[in-house]
């Protein structure tokens, strides 16, 4: 009883600012997920088939359901969602219900306005029931990214530590061997380079794995054309792990961001887009800011976050401007959302 009253006042708060009720279907395409989504759902999603032999899965998230909702109905932009999502977690015998009570902003106009209003109405809703020693962990995973692509080393190492770097294991194992300079084997890059060319002949407008045929092309192109040799990887591993331990109080980022730049001998505007990180200062909370943060989750682009209770974590967000190209729309669309975990409120 004392969780539906809590969440009523929390449903409230996100009516009141703006956010209209939205209800995703519970059964999804377990193909169209794990084709738009990428593997990294397989192992997680609750599946059956139907009599037709479609296999179908119940909704593994709600943020994925809703966005799919979005580009099939055309829903409203500003939504709100209150139900359960069905995930394995791995975790012997752990619940794999989940009841999600949460916020999205599909086809985010105003990257700093938006990132804002999220955050905001979440904290809203802590206050509104009640939560007390609210303090908030910030990261943004487009830093990490303007950062690789300011280092000089080759492109086939930027696009990979970009696309792995939510993968935290195989990150480090990524690091070691540019630290030692050992790139992939003759065999592997022989391999790439054979089915470069039968994939040209295929349907570029093709998705694979979440991404269509012109970009994977576009990728290996880049790859195979790039130079082999590289002898810098000691000195950029150190700035990588330099940058990754950065640590601090919302208010002392800008002198931490200026000092590494400084110390490291990188360009002054490397970290140019970071005004939606900024624009936190006005919330007047307790932040901290935590580059390795946020990693965790393979859609997310900008900036993530938790909110805490004490030690409790009571809600976790961020930005997500890719995932709805690849869950089916012809291009990004900018969006933004953050979801309660009742079981801690």
């Amino acid at each position: 009883m004392k969780s539906k009253k809590l969440s009523e006042v929390i449903i409230k708060t996100f009516k009141s600012n703006g956010f209209v009720l939205s209800e995703p279907d519970v059964l999804l395409d377990s193909d169209y997920i794990i084709e738009r989504s990428g593997e990294k759902f397989r192992s997680s999603i609750l599946t059956f088939d139907r009599e037709d032999g479609k296999t179908m899965c119940l909704r593994p998230d709600l943020t994925v359901a809703s966005c799919i909702s979005y580009l099939q109905n055309k829903s409203d932009s500003k939504i709100y969602y209150s139900g359960q999502a069905y995930r394995r977690t791995g975790v012997k015998g752990a619940n794999f219900i989940n009841n999600q009570l949460g916020i999205e902003i599909l086809g985010s106009k105003n990257l700093i306005k938006d990132d804002f209003k999220v955050i905001g109405t979440i904290l809203s809703s802590a206050k509104k029931i009640k939560m007390k020693k609210i303090k908030i962990k910030v990261g943004d995973i487009s830093l990490f990214k303007s950062l690789i692509n300011s280092l000089e080393i080759p492109e086939r190492w930027k696009l990979r530590l970009i696309r792995h770097f939510w993968r935290p294991k195989y990150f480090d194992e990524l690091l070691k061997r540019l630290e030692k300079n050992t790139d992939i084997e003759a065999e592997t890059f022989d391999a790439d380079k054979k089915r470069f060319y039968e994939m040209k002949k295929f349907d570029q407008g093709e998705v694979i794995a979440g991404r269509p045929i012109s970009e994977i092309l576009k990728r290996f192109d880049k790859k195979i054309k790039d130079p082999r040799s590289f002898i810098n990887g000691k000195i950029i591993v150190k700035i990588i792990k330099s940058f990754l331990k950065i640590n601090c109080k919302l208010s002392k980022l800008d002198d931490e961001l200026s000092n590494f730049v400084k110390k490291n001998k990188l360009k002054d505007n490397i970290f140019k887009n970071f005004k939606s990180i900024q624009n936190l200062k006005k919330l007047n909370q307790d932040i901290n800011f935590v580059t390795n943060f946020g990693r965790e989750v393979e859609y997310y682009t900008g900036i993530v976050f938790e909110v805490f209770s004490g030690k409790k974590e009571i809600a976790r967000g961020g930005r997500y401007d890719d995932l709805l190209k690849s869950l089916g729309a012809k291009k990004n669309i900018p969006a933004v959302g953050a979801a309660i975990n009742l079981k801690n409120i």
